[in-house]
């Protein structure tokens, strides 16, 4: 492998790319979309006419559930089994994500606990928006954790909850505060354009 030319190395990668969406019965279009990237660079890519780049050949190792030997190397997928992604790995994601979310809320909790103990009663001020706040919080987290394992769709998704969810929790903790909650819904309205924005984001693909 250490003697493979670029030109090698291209082909290698183009023919496991290729085989690796087929076995998946997906179709570049499908790709394209995953990465945002068009389905004319899908197919340079297939054709060995070019080479993603490194963060777009982690991407595609995710969503095959592969490594990055596996498309180095040359031979079938048995030949090719110990560069298998183990579907163990995919739950341990799954779990660490969970456990990560339940430390947010487990502090969110013994905050709330805290501040609605007994000498806080008499204070006037209502302590449940916390739960709403933890909401954005925890997509900053979800945010981090897809950089390193998810995919690039998923960063609109998060996103898109975290401004809606943030302007939740203004609107909630005006509407609790104070006398404002007549006009407080036209927080919403500052989403909008945001949305708009993500949506077009998740739309542009690279060529």
């Amino acid at each position: 492998m250490y003697n493979l030319g670029m030109s090698d190395l291209k082909k290698i990668i183009a023919k496991n790319l290729t085989e690796l969406r087929k076995s998946k019965k997906y179709t570049q279009q499908d790709i394209g979309d995953m990465v945002q990237y068009s389905d004319k660079a899908v197919s340079k890519w297939e054709k060995g006419e070019s080479l993603p780049d490194i963060d777009v050949l982690y991407q595609l190792c995710n969503i095959y559930g592969v490594t990055l030997d596996y498309l180095t190397h040359e031979g079938s997928i048995e030949d090719k089994k110990d560069f298998l992604i183990p579907k163990s790995e995919y739950r341990n994601k799954i779990i660490i994500t969970a456990l990560f979310s339940s430390f947010i809320w487990m502090a969110v909790i013994i905050v709330y606990v805290y501040l609605n103990n007994p000498m806080n009663k008499d204070t006037g001020i209502n302590f449940w928006p916390i739960f709403i706040w933890a909401i954005p919080l925890n997509c900053v987290l979800l945010w981090f954790l897809n950089m390193k394992w998810g995919r690039r769709l998923w960063f609109i998704i998060i996103a898109s909850i975290f401004v809606w969810s943030l302007i939740t929790s203004f609107f909630v903790q005006i509407m609790v505060s104070t006398n404002y909650e007549n006009f407080c819904w036209m927080l919403f309205l500052i989403g909008v354009p945001i949305q708009i924005a993500l949506v077009l984001l998740s739309q542009l693909k690279h060529y």
